[in-house]
């Protein structure tokens, strides 16, 4: 290794154990945690939305995902049905942290067969979000997901991990959530089916921003 090559990576591990430190002493001051509304007291109906069912997280999936608070609901309207799930954080110092529908989905056989990145427009503005067509044999849904962490909406991990840091060093806060859509794809209606997401992502994301702590 030449002494320029040498340099630059000795650089960058001070400033990697520089951040790691900021970011643990800053963690040893304690966590100011905002408290959050219940998941259990969401409505039962947001616009033409209504539940049909409330659905039932078993003890050995709860123990996996170590969420504070999870809700899982299926909503439907005149346009079609869709599954909301919503696990909370209070804290991701340790090791509590969202798990990724992208690591998750295939782990329960579901393979995704198309990927990218929408912008939904609601009332604060446009917010990107990811979308996912999967399928299990010849079952297929839209699953759309983010992370909502403090106000915002983050579609990607690595940047969720970057908040992370910044946001536990500026406000001592490592609270977080993870909000997935799953809509069923009816034989050959995979547009109708995304928009059926959207709409109730527009419908719903006030609400899930409103017992979410800002």
């Amino acid at each position: 290794m030449n002494a320029l090559l040498r340099s630059k990576f000795l650089y960058g591990l001070t400033l990697v154990l520089v951040v790691q430190a900021v970011f643990f002493y800053s963690a040893s001051h304690g966590e100011i945690t905002p408290l959050a509304t219940p998941l259990s007291a969401f409505p039962l109906t947001v616009g033409p939305w209504r539940m049909i069912q409330e659905g039932v997280i078993d003890q050995e999936t709860q123990d996996i995902l170590k969420a504070d608070d999870i809700m899982t609901r299926v909503y439907g309207s005149p346009e079609g049905e869709a599954n909301l799930f919503v696990a909370y954080f209070k804290t991701q110092r340790q090791g509590q942290s969202p798990h990724s529908p992208k690591n998750c989905l295939p782990g329960s056989g579901w393979q995704p067969s198309a990927t990218g990145r929408i912008d939904v427009p609601v009332s604060d503005g446009p917010i990107r979000i990811n979308q996912y067509v999967v399928s299990k044999g010849e079952a297929q849904s839209v699953v759309l997901y983010w992370y909502q962490t403090q106000g915002r909406v983050i579609a990607d991990e690595f940047a969720a991990k970057f908040y992370l840091i910044s946001d536990s060093i500026r406000h001592h806060r490592s609270d977080t959530a993870l909000v997935r859509v799953v809509v069923p794809i009816p034989e050959g209606q995979t547009a109708q089916a995304e928009k059926v997401g959207t709409d109730f992502v527009q419908a719903f994301y006030p609400v899930v921003k409103a017992y979410l702590p800002q």
